[in-house]
Protein backbone atom coordinates (compact mmCIF):
# COMPACT_ATOMS: atom_id res chain seq x y z
CA UNK A 1 0.00 0.00 0.00
CA UNK A 2 2.33 2.48 0.87
CA UNK A 3 4.24 1.65 -2.68
CA UNK A 4 0.94 2.47 -4.56
CA UNK A 5 0.38 5.83 -2.24
CA UNK A 6 4.22 6.98 -3.35
CA UNK A 7 2.63 6.11 -6.94
CA UNK A 8 -0.38 8.05 -6.61
CA UNK A 9 1.78 11.12 -5.68
CA UNK A 10 3.70 11.17 -9.08
CA UNK A 11 2.49 13.94 -11.00
CA UNK A 12 3.59 12.92 -14.57
CA UNK A 13 0.76 10.57 -15.16
CA UNK A 14 -2.03 13.48 -13.74
CA UNK A 15 -0.17 15.99 -16.39
CA UNK A 16 -0.72 13.33 -19.14
CA UNK A 17 -3.87 12.97 -18.36
CA UNK A 18 -4.90 16.66 -18.53
CA UNK A 19 -2.67 17.52 -21.31
CA UNK A 20 -4.88 14.80 -23.55
CA UNK A 21 -8.54 15.57 -22.59
CA UNK A 22 -7.95 19.04 -23.53
CA UNK A 23 -5.96 18.24 -26.85
CA UNK A 24 -9.05 16.31 -27.65
CA UNK A 25 -11.77 18.85 -26.99
CA UNK A 26 -9.70 20.75 -30.00
CA UNK A 27 -8.69 18.30 -32.52
CA UNK A 28 -12.20 16.57 -32.16
CA UNK A 29 -14.71 19.10 -32.51
CA UNK A 30 -11.71 21.07 -34.79
CA UNK A 31 -10.41 17.81 -36.97
CA UNK A 32 -12.92 17.67 -40.02
CA UNK A 33 -14.73 14.20 -39.75
CA UNK A 34 -15.90 11.46 -42.41
CA UNK A 35 -19.00 12.86 -44.18
CA UNK A 36 -21.84 9.48 -43.08
CA UNK A 37 -25.22 9.02 -43.92
CA UNK A 38 -27.00 9.28 -40.90
CA UNK A 39 -24.16 9.60 -38.56
CA UNK A 40 -23.31 13.53 -39.90
CA UNK A 41 -21.69 15.45 -37.54
CA UNK A 42 -22.55 13.36 -34.38
CA UNK A 43 -19.96 10.97 -34.82
CA UNK A 44 -17.91 13.30 -33.16
CA UNK A 45 -19.56 12.19 -29.44
CA UNK A 46 -17.03 8.48 -30.24
CA UNK A 47 -14.55 10.86 -28.89
CA UNK A 48 -16.41 11.38 -25.56
CA UNK A 49 -18.56 8.62 -25.22
CA UNK A 50 -16.47 5.55 -25.64
CA UNK A 51 -14.15 7.26 -23.13
CA UNK A 52 -16.23 7.44 -20.87
CA UNK A 53 -16.76 3.35 -21.07
CA UNK A 54 -12.67 3.02 -21.02
CA UNK A 55 -12.46 5.38 -18.11
CA UNK A 56 -15.01 3.20 -16.57
CA UNK A 57 -13.62 -0.55 -17.25
CA UNK A 58 -9.83 1.26 -15.68
CA UNK A 59 -11.50 2.21 -12.68
CA UNK A 60 -13.29 -0.85 -12.16
CA UNK A 61 -10.21 -3.08 -12.62
CA UNK A 62 -8.44 -0.86 -9.79
CA UNK A 63 -11.46 -1.68 -7.68
CA UNK A 64 -10.92 -5.26 -8.39
CA UNK A 65 -7.47 -5.12 -7.16
CA UNK A 66 -8.32 -3.24 -4.04
CA UNK A 67 -11.12 -5.91 -3.26
CA UNK A 68 -8.23 -8.77 -3.87
CA UNK A 69 -5.71 -7.07 -1.53
CA UNK A 70 -7.97 -6.82 1.37
CA UNK A 71 -9.47 -10.40 1.06
CA UNK A 72 -5.48 -11.17 1.18
CA UNK A 73 -4.74 -8.58 3.49
CA UNK A 74 -7.72 -7.29 5.41
CA UNK A 75 -6.09 -4.00 5.40
CA UNK A 76 -9.12 -1.44 5.26
CA UNK A 77 -7.17 0.92 3.33
CA UNK A 78 -7.79 -1.51 0.42
CA UNK A 79 -11.39 -1.58 1.19
CA UNK A 80 -11.75 2.41 0.70
CA UNK A 81 -9.91 2.52 -2.62
CA UNK A 82 -11.86 -0.69 -3.48
CA UNK A 83 -14.76 1.89 -2.91
CA UNK A 84 -13.90 4.69 -4.29
CA UNK A 85 -12.59 3.46 -7.41
CA UNK A 86 -16.33 1.74 -7.84
CA UNK A 87 -17.84 5.21 -7.15
CA UNK A 88 -16.01 6.95 -9.74
CA UNK A 89 -15.99 3.91 -12.21
CA UNK A 90 -20.23 4.45 -11.70
CA UNK A 91 -20.38 7.99 -12.49
CA UNK A 92 -18.04 7.68 -15.79
CA UNK A 93 -20.51 4.40 -16.35
CA UNK A 94 -23.88 7.09 -15.95
CA UNK A 95 -21.72 9.43 -18.37
CA UNK A 96 -20.73 6.56 -20.89
CA UNK A 97 -25.15 6.15 -20.22
CA UNK A 98 -26.20 9.28 -20.94
CA UNK A 99 -24.24 10.15 -23.88
CA UNK A 100 -24.74 7.05 -25.67
CA UNK A 101 -29.03 7.97 -24.93
CA UNK A 102 -27.80 11.51 -26.40
CA UNK A 103 -26.01 9.88 -29.58
CA UNK A 104 -29.30 7.50 -29.84
CA UNK A 105 -31.50 10.38 -30.41
CA UNK A 106 -30.14 11.88 -33.34
CA UNK A 107 -29.28 8.62 -35.08
CA UNK A 108 -32.13 6.01 -33.86
CA UNK A 109 -34.72 8.40 -33.08
CA UNK A 110 -35.11 8.26 -29.77
CA UNK A 111 -33.32 8.35 -26.50
CA UNK A 112 -33.94 4.45 -25.24
CA UNK A 113 -35.52 2.11 -27.94
CA UNK A 114 -34.83 -0.90 -25.65
CA UNK A 115 -31.62 -2.03 -28.02
CA UNK A 116 -30.39 -5.09 -26.47
CA UNK A 117 -26.89 -2.90 -25.62
CA UNK A 118 -29.09 -0.21 -23.45
CA UNK A 119 -31.13 -2.78 -21.70
CA UNK A 120 -27.90 -4.65 -20.49
CA UNK A 121 -26.08 -1.30 -19.46
CA UNK A 122 -28.88 -0.56 -17.41
CA UNK A 123 -28.86 -3.76 -15.57
CA UNK A 124 -25.03 -2.97 -15.29
CA UNK A 125 -25.43 0.28 -13.78
CA UNK A 126 -28.26 -1.12 -11.10
CA UNK A 127 -25.63 -3.89 -10.79
CA UNK A 128 -22.83 -1.59 -8.99
CA UNK A 129 -25.32 0.27 -7.65
CA UNK A 130 -26.20 -2.01 -5.73
CA UNK A 131 -22.94 -2.30 -4.40
CA UNK A 132 -23.19 0.97 -2.43
CA UNK A 133 -26.32 -0.41 -1.20
CA UNK A 134 -25.00 -3.96 0.10
CA UNK A 135 -22.40 -1.67 1.70
CA UNK A 136 -24.59 0.77 3.41
CA UNK A 137 -26.68 -2.21 5.09
CA UNK A 138 -23.70 -3.67 6.48
CA UNK A 139 -22.44 -1.80 9.90
CA UNK A 140 -19.50 -3.98 10.54
CA UNK A 141 -16.21 -2.79 9.03
CA UNK A 142 -14.38 -6.26 8.99
CA UNK A 143 -17.42 -8.31 7.40
CA UNK A 144 -18.97 -5.28 4.98
CA UNK A 145 -15.35 -5.03 3.69
CA UNK A 146 -15.64 -8.76 3.20
CA UNK A 147 -18.66 -9.06 1.51
CA UNK A 148 -18.47 -6.23 -0.65
CA UNK A 149 -15.42 -7.36 -2.19
CA UNK A 150 -16.17 -10.76 -2.69
CA UNK A 151 -19.27 -8.68 -4.09
CA UNK A 152 -17.27 -6.87 -6.41
CA UNK A 153 -14.95 -8.86 -7.62
CA UNK A 154 -17.98 -11.14 -9.12
CA UNK A 155 -19.62 -7.96 -10.16
CA UNK A 156 -16.77 -7.02 -12.53
CA UNK A 157 -16.84 -10.23 -14.88
CA UNK A 158 -21.17 -9.98 -14.95
CA UNK A 159 -20.83 -6.53 -15.82
CA UNK A 160 -18.44 -7.59 -18.83
CA UNK A 161 -20.74 -10.43 -20.03
CA UNK A 162 -23.73 -7.76 -20.10
CA UNK A 163 -22.01 -5.43 -22.21
CA UNK A 164 -19.99 -6.72 -24.30
CA UNK A 165 -21.17 -10.40 -24.82
CA UNK A 166 -24.91 -10.21 -24.74
CA UNK A 167 -25.62 -7.72 -27.22
CA UNK A 168 -23.56 -9.67 -29.66
CA UNK A 169 -25.59 -12.71 -29.48
CA UNK A 170 -28.44 -10.73 -30.67
CA UNK A 171 -29.96 -7.74 -33.21
CA UNK A 172 -28.88 -5.02 -32.19
CA UNK A 173 -28.22 -1.45 -33.60
CA UNK A 174 -24.94 -0.59 -31.87
CA UNK A 175 -22.09 -0.71 -33.89
CA UNK A 176 -20.07 -3.70 -32.81
CA UNK A 177 -23.32 -5.64 -31.93
CA UNK A 178 -25.81 -8.06 -33.99
CA UNK A 179 -23.91 -8.41 -36.89
CA UNK A 180 -23.32 -4.63 -37.11
CA UNK A 181 -19.77 -3.47 -37.71
CA UNK A 182 -17.73 -1.34 -35.37
CA UNK A 183 -16.69 2.05 -35.91
CA UNK A 184 -13.25 1.19 -36.77
CA UNK A 185 -13.84 -0.76 -39.46
CA UNK A 186 -14.84 1.36 -41.79
CA UNK A 187 -15.09 4.71 -40.73
CA UNK A 188 -12.60 5.28 -38.52
CA UNK A 189 -10.08 7.62 -40.63
CA UNK A 190 -6.67 8.87 -39.33
CA UNK A 191 -7.58 11.88 -38.47
CA UNK A 192 -10.36 10.37 -35.94
CA UNK A 193 -7.59 8.31 -34.64
CA UNK A 194 -5.73 11.41 -33.89
CA UNK A 195 -8.38 12.08 -31.90
CA UNK A 196 -9.76 9.31 -30.45
CA UNK A 197 -7.00 7.24 -29.05
CA UNK A 198 -5.53 10.25 -26.72
CA UNK A 199 -9.32 10.81 -25.66
CA UNK A 200 -9.66 6.73 -24.57
CA UNK A 201 -6.02 7.66 -22.41
CA UNK A 202 -6.64 11.00 -21.42
CA UNK A 203 -10.44 10.19 -19.81
CA UNK A 204 -8.97 6.81 -18.15
CA UNK A 205 -5.96 8.70 -16.44
CA UNK A 206 -8.69 11.23 -15.48
CA UNK A 207 -10.47 8.77 -14.26
CA UNK A 208 -7.94 7.43 -12.08
CA UNK A 209 -6.78 10.48 -10.98
CA UNK A 210 -10.59 11.66 -9.64
CA UNK A 211 -10.66 7.70 -7.61
CA UNK A 212 -7.25 8.74 -6.15
CA UNK A 213 -8.06 12.19 -4.84
CA UNK A 214 -11.53 10.26 -3.54
CA UNK A 215 -9.27 7.81 -2.05
CA UNK A 216 -6.46 10.21 -0.18
CA UNK A 217 -9.84 12.42 1.31
CA UNK A 218 -10.82 8.97 2.49
CA UNK A 219 -7.70 7.81 4.18
CA UNK A 220 -7.71 11.16 5.99
CA UNK A 221 -11.02 10.29 7.51
CA UNK A 222 -9.81 7.09 8.31
CA UNK A 223 -6.52 7.93 10.30
CA UNK A 224 -8.59 10.70 12.20
CA UNK A 225 -10.92 8.07 13.20
CA UNK A 226 -8.20 5.76 14.04
CA UNK A 227 -6.07 8.22 16.18
CA UNK A 228 -9.83 9.82 18.01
Amino acid sequence: MDKLLLYIDQAWWKITGVILVFSTLFTGLLLPVPALPILHETIRNLYFHVPMWMAMLVVFKISIYGSLMYLRTGDQRYDLLSLECVKVGLFFYILGLLSGMLWAKYTWGAYWSNDPKQNSAAIGALLYSAYLVLRNSIEEEQKRGRIAAIYNIFAFPIMIVLLFVLPRMTDSLHPGNGGNPAFGKYDLDNGMKLAFYPAMLGWSLIGVWIATIRFRIQMIDYYQNTIN
